[in-house]
């Protein structure tokens, strides 16, 4: 489905939406999926937008974490129930750009929602342990091109923001076929990539950079780059990638944002655009996400939706081009 398709799908929502309900909307809780498990940072985003969501909307927001297929699970069951406004997603990069863009048997396509807007953007890195020879990208460039396929990194599953990052970084380095150029090892979870390549287990990682500060500031990691278009304050040294020579890298960008099922009335989706501004401004939460290692960016549903996509082509014209597509 074509963005435009998305937007004449929200129009005619729109035109169709029943205002005597949307009057009324929200007179009862609305819940919240995760589609991640507890702890992690799908589940924080959530609840973080949770704690503060009704001062604006006037009812409680109920957080449920719906794990399971790398975010498919949870979405999914958002994306097949009523859109009546009180089931909605707290949707991801892995299960809104990357499991699309790489996965044949997604249960939905990336536009199947109705995008009530961006949270936040995570920032992401690539590192490699302070006890590897690694300096720079260049020294990680010159040992793989010495040894291929020796070189490894490491990921929280096939098709996560770990893979594809460390498929992205050989592809902008250069390597022909990156797939091959250096070996994806593949872990339980954010937090098993992040050690394994802060013991030097594995030779780099690329992860957002709210799963792997703790190392990096602890001095078990260093980074080679982040992929921001400007550099990050938590991290002022550190080059971005179009300072070294490589922009298509700041696609690798993680995010939060607030989607529903398809075809939402516009006074539902009304309620939500007005209370995610107010949002934008409420101290708490701008707060707690700066904590989590985040960038507070509320975006309308449009500017989300063009987000959005742009990722996922991005993702898709890679996956095509290099054969990853998997079942």
């Amino acid at each position: 489905m074509t963005k435009s398709k998305l937007l004449v799908g929200v129009a005619v929502a729109a035109m169709t939406a029943m205002p005597a309900a949307a009057q009324d909307y929200p007179s009862q809780p609305v819940q919240l999926t995760a589609p991640y498990g507890p702890g992690g940072a799908s589940d924080l985003a959530a609840r973080n937008l949770a704690n503060v969501a009704p001062d604006f909307v006037g009812q409680p927001v109920l957080v449920t974490n719906r794990a399971g297929a790398g975010g498919a699970t949870g979405s999914a069951y958002v994306r097949n129930a009523d859109p009546d406004g009180y089931n909605l997603l707290l949707a991801r990069i892995g299960s809104h750009s990357i499991s699309p863009a790489i996965k044949s048997s997604m249960p939905y396509e990336w536009d199947d929602f109705t995008y009530l807007g961006l949270l936040e953007i995570n920032p992401a890195a690539c590192a490699t342990a302070t006890s590897k020879p690694y300096e720079s990208l260049d020294d990680l460039r010159d040992a793989i091109e010495a040894n291929p396929g020796a070189i490894t990194y490491s990921s929280a599953g096939v098709g996560t923001l770990h893979h594809l990052g460390g498929i992205m970084l050989l592809d902008v380095l250069g390597f022909e076929d990156p797939a091959v150029a250096a070996t994806h090892i593949p872990f339980q979870g954010g937090g098993a990539a992040a050690a394994a390549a802060a013991t030097g287990q594995v030779d780099f990682v690329c992860s957002n950079i709210s799963a792997i500060i703790s190392q990096i500031e602890g001095g078990q990691l260093r980074p080679l780059v982040v992929t921001t278009p400007e550099r990050v304050d938590s991290l002022p040294d550190v080059q971005t990638a179009s300072e070294l020579g490589y922009p298509d890298l700041e696609a690798l960008v993680g995010w939060s944002g607030l989607v529903g099922p398809p075809d939402m009335g516009d006074e539902v989706i009304s309620v939500w655009t007005d209370a995610l501004q107010q949002v934008s401004a409420d101290e708490r939460w701008v707060k707690q996400t700066e904590s989590l290692g985040s960038v507070p960016m509320i975006l309308s549903p449009e500017e989300t939706v063009e987000f959005v996509e742009n990722q996922y082509t991005t993702f898709r014209g890679l996956v095509e081009r290099l054969g990853l597509q998997i079942d």
